[in-house]
């Protein structure tokens, strides 16, 4: 069994004249990013291993809810193969993870998170929003043979405010 927490970053701002990679959370963002956190955190599921892109708003979510998980951040890794929008460079990571690792925790972006999470898991979501949420289960012993799994969580924001 293999289990996958994606999490889509947090709202961004477009206030500031910076690059796409650069754009900061906007308060809402980190407010949301606290909520869903703390969810994940009441859930008491063991993560043992931590993936993000390096976009400014993807790590800034990623930071908070290993902050509030209180979660080895030895165990992070950031990827620019994460900072991908369409999922095919995301499951080409996905693929590649080691096999020591049974549960993950990855932040990344949409599209690709709502294409991956429709395309692996076995419940449509027609949009993650930000800082939302989704789990899904796997039945492989390896990342390598990822296919569809079960979809057992879905968090979004909009219903903890």
């Amino acid at each position: 069994m293999r289990t996958i927490i994606f999490v889509r970053h947090g709202k961004s701002s477009w206030e500031l004249n910076v690059s796409d990679q650069d754009r900061p959370l906007k308060e809402r963002g980190i407010n949301d990013a606290h909520l869903v956190s703390k969810v994940l955190k009441s859930w008491g599921v063991h993560i043992d291993f931590t993936f993000s892109s390096p976009a400014n708003r993807a790590l800034h979510t990623c930071m908070i809810f290993l902050r509030n998980l209180d979660f080895d951040l030895n165990k992070l890794l950031v990827s620019s193969e994460l900072y991908d929008f369409s999922g095919e460079s995301v499951l080409r990571f996905l693929k590649q993870v080691s096999n020591d690792y049974k549960t993950i925790l990855v932040f990344g972006h949409n599209y690709a998170l709502t294409t991956l999470v429709n395309t692996l898991g076995d419940r449509y979501i027609e949009n993650v929003p930000t800082s939302g949420l989704t789990k899904i289960e796997f039945s492989i012993e390896n990342w390598e043979k990822i296919t569809k799994g079960k979809t057992t969580e879905v968090v979004f924001p909009k219903e903890l405010r």
